[in-house]
């Protein structure tokens, strides 16, 4: 959410913002593939109009930009949320939905190799539990 709330930020100069598109801009200029969860695109923007208009005119850009939230998905996010709170490894407060688990679930079962596959956040710690995932600007194109 880090990389993609910059992006869709209603203020193109607050801090960040030009930062982040411009890293986003080189890495699909490179061949990277971006793709969008569906659970983030909605927490996102929401109450921000002007973001959630950029947000979805990023997504819809390109048709497999956008990772929708399947069953598999949702199954797969419960039984990492299962395994991460047996091993005392939480991810959320423990009366908050574990979003990160629901990311972490939709990217594992997107069909993409796990060698292929790094998410790019600003709070990695959590989701690399499950999943590769680094700062977003650690990621260089």
């Amino acid at each position: 959410s880090g990389p993609l709330g910059l992006i869709a930020h209603p203020q193109y100069g607050f801090k960040g913002v030009v930062e982040a598109t411009e890293w986003l801009s080189r890495n699909i200029t490179a061949g990277s593939r971006v793709m969008v969860p569906a659970i983030e695109a909605r927490t996102l923007a929401r109450k921000k109009i002007v973001g959630l208009r950029r947000l979805d005119a990023f997504v819809n850009a390109t048709p497999d930009r956008y990772l929708p939230l399947s069953d598999e998905a949702l199954r797969l996010a419960a039984d990492l949320w299962a395994e991460s709170r047996q091993m005392g490894r939480l991810t959320a407060h423990p009366q908050a939905l574990d979003i990160d688990v629901i990311i972490a679930a939709q990217a594992l079962s997107a069909g993409i190799a796990p060698s292929d596959l790094v998410i790019a956040t600003t709070n990695p710690k959590h989701l690399s539990q499950f999943v590769n995932a680094k700062h977003w600007s650690e990621i260089v194109a």
